[in-house]
């Protein structure tokens, strides 16, 4: 099932594209009001999702990187030995590993990933979990990219093939 790498590099693509019309057009940490709830803000992370190991010293850059490394080798052989049959499973593992690659460029050149999606809400209460507080009135999800997204969905589909999609013995 190695035809669906073709997801995986249009993901880098499109996540490396991304990244760079945000460096090009987007200032760092001033948000960019597209529609209600949601922005376009420029952020760097250092770390893993929701920015774990974010101020670890450094040798979070080279973990991170060969983790990344180290689990696509292992997508790789995993979609190399799907049936034919199994699209979804082969689709969310192209999607992982069209983000992980993504971010891991990001992490290896720059030392840190470029995120930019800022979803938030108003609230004059606590956040939900996850959401951080920004200012007096807003809590935010932290701010991702198109490699997140793609990671997420991707693992969204391996659920499902999961739960609904098994094939017959």
């Amino acid at each position: 099932m190695l035809k669906w790498l073709w997801l995986s590099m249009l993901v880098i693509l499109a996540d490396q594209f991304s990244k760079q019309a945000a460096l090009l057009f987007l200032v760092p940490f001033e948000p960019l009001a597209l529609l209600p709830y949601f922005n376009f803000s420029l952020t760097f992370n250092e770390g893993a999702a929701f920015s774990f190991l974010s101020d670890a010293g450094g040798w979070q850059r080279w973990f991170l990187s060969a983790l990344a490394i180290g689990i696509s080798v292992f997508i790789l052989a995993w979609l190399g030995k799907l049936d034919a049959r199994e699209k979804l499973l082969a689709c969310g593992l192209a999607l992982i590993l069209g983000g992980a690659i993504g971010n891991v460029i990001d992490r290896i050149l720059y030392g840190k990933v470029t995120d930019f999606i800022d979803w938030y809400y108003h609230s004059s209460h606590t956040c939900l979990p996850f959401f951080y507080r920004l200012g007096d009135a807003t809590c935010h999800w932290p701010t991702f990219n198109l490699a997140d997204s793609a990671i997420f969905l991707g693992v969204a589909l391996i659920l499902s093939h999961t739960v609904f999609g098994k094939q017959p013995t």
